[in-house]
C-alpha cells in the first residue's frame, strides 16, 4: 500500500511537470506570433518588460511616436510650401518694381529735364552777355533754381530707369543760338521774352499736364514740386522792364 501511494505521488509529480513544460513551450511559441511587436521590442530595449501587457503598452507608445513624426513632417511640408510661396511673391514684386514706365510718364520726366537744362543754359548765356544788373540777377536765379530742380528730376529718372537727354533738343538749341547772336539791350529783351516769359509759360502748362495725367505717383509729385518755382519765375519775368515796355533801365 505504501508503495502504491508512493508510485501515485511520483506519477502526479511527473504529470504536473509535463503540464508546466507544455505551457512553457506554448508561451515560447506564441511570443513571435506578432513579428512587428518583436522587431520593435528588439529595436527598443526599454520595451522589453516581463509581461505581455507592458509589451503592448510599449508597442502603443511607438504608434504614438509615429503619429508625432507624421505630424512633424506635415508641418515641415507646409512650411516649405509657404516659404516657396513667399519667394515667388518676392520675385514677382521685384519683377514688378523693375518694369519700365509707360511712355507718357517717361516723356514727362524727359520734358521736365529738358526745361531745366534749357533754363540753366540760357541763364549762363545771360550772365556772360548781359550788362543789366536785374537781368543778371534773374539769370543767376534761373541757374540756381533749375540746377536744383534738375537734380531732383535725375533722381526720379534713375529710380524709374529712364535715360535723360544729355543735350538740348533742336527747339531749345535754336533759342540759345538766337540769343547768342544778340548783344546789349536787344539781348536783354530777347532773353526776358524767351527765357523768362515764354519758356516759363510753356513749362507751367507742361507741369500742369503732368500733374494731372501722370500715372506714376513720383512723376506726379515731381511736377507738383517744380510748379511753384516756375510760377514765381514767370511772375518775376513779367514784371521786368524788358518784358513790359521793351526798354531796359538800370544798366
Amino acid at each position: 500500500m505504501q508503495k502504491n501511494k508512493a508510485l501515485k505521488g511520483l506519477l502526479a509529480v511527473s504529470a504536473a511537470a509535463a503540464m508546466f513544460a507544455t505551457f512553457g513551450v506554448q508561451a515560447q511559441t506564441a511570443a513571435p506570433a506578432n513579428p512587428s511587436t518583436q522587431k520593435m521590442t528588439d529595436a527598443n530595449p526599454s520595451t522589453k518588460v516581463g509581461t505581455t501587457g507592458a509589451g503592448m503598452a510599449g508597442h502603443t507608445g511607438h504608434g504614438q511616436s509615429g503619429a508625432g513624426m507624421s505630424g512633424s513632417t506635415g508641418t515641415g511640408a507646409t512650411g516649405m510650401s509657404e516659404s516657396a510661396a513667399g519667394q515667388s511673391g518676392t520675385a514677382g514684386a521685384t519683377a514688378s518694381g523693375t518694369m519700365k514706365m509707360n511712355k507718357a510718364d517717361s516723356k514727362a520726366i524727359m520734358d521736365m529735364a529738358m526745361v531745366n537744362m534749357a533754363e540753366v543754359e540760357m541763364g549762363k548765356l545771360a550772365q556772360s552777355k548781359s550788362q543789366n544788373a536785374e537781368v543778371k540777377t534773374y539769370a543767376q536765379q534761373m541757374i540756381d533754381d533749375h540746377t536744383k530742380a534738375m537734380a531732383e528730376v535725375q533722381a526720379v529718372a534713375q529710380a524709374k530707369g529712364v535715360t535723360l537727354p544729355t543735350e538740348l533738343d533742336a527747339k531749345h538749341k535754336a533759342m540759345a543760338a538766337k540769343l547768342a547772336k544778340l548783344d546789349g539791350e536787344k539781348f536783354d529783351r530777347e532773353y526776358m521774352k524767351v527765357g523768362g516769359v515764354a519758356s516759363h509759360k510753356a513749362a507751367h502748362a507742361m507741369l500742369m499736364k503732368n500733374e494731372k495725367n501722370a500715372k506714376d505717383a513720383d512723376v506726379k509729385g515731381l511736377a507738383m514740386k517744380m510748379k511753384p518755382a516756375v510760377e514765381q519765375h514767370l511772375k518775376s519775368a513779367q514784371q521786368m522792364p524788358a518784358a513790359k515796355s521793351g526798354t531796359m533801365s538800370g544798366k
